[in-house]
């Protein structure tokens, strides 16, 4: 009987971490085409990865301005302007987007990753 018990909490708890995954992949895949949407309607698309990564591979139309220059890359840019922001995972455009808003900005959108982006861009 114990073990029938710690058997169904073990499938459970899969199921709950497979639930999640497949949760998290349905988000990102659509903070992804929000940001797409957000491109084809004008808005900047910003890549905040280093500049050895962007030579690497980049989104076209995107400019590199990375994290480090955050502070001063976005001066010239009027705050109610559209952002979309990429970056390798999305954590870094995260960061950006979070200092951003906190700017004054008021449409920034973190897209993701550059894979996330590129995978989406091509549905």
């Amino acid at each position: 009987m114990k073990e029938l018990v710690m058997r169904q909490n073990g499938l459970k708890a899969l199921l709950a971490l497979l639930s999640a995954w497949f949760s998290s992949g349905a988000q990102a895949s659509e903070r992804a085409e929000l940001a797409w949407q957000m491109v084809n309607e004008g808005a900047l698309l910003i890549d905040v990865r280093t500049v050895e990564e962007y030579a690497q591979g980049h989104l076209d139309t995107a400019l590199n301005w990375p994290l480090s220059e955050v502070e001063t890359a976005f001066n010239a840019i009027e705050k109610e302007r559209p952002i979309v922001l990429y970056c390798r995972s999305g954590n870094r455009s995260g960061i950006a987007q979070k200092y951003l808003l906190e700017q004054g900005y008021t449409r920034v959108h973190n897209g993701g990753g550059y894979e996330e982006m590129r995978q989406a861009a091509n549905k």
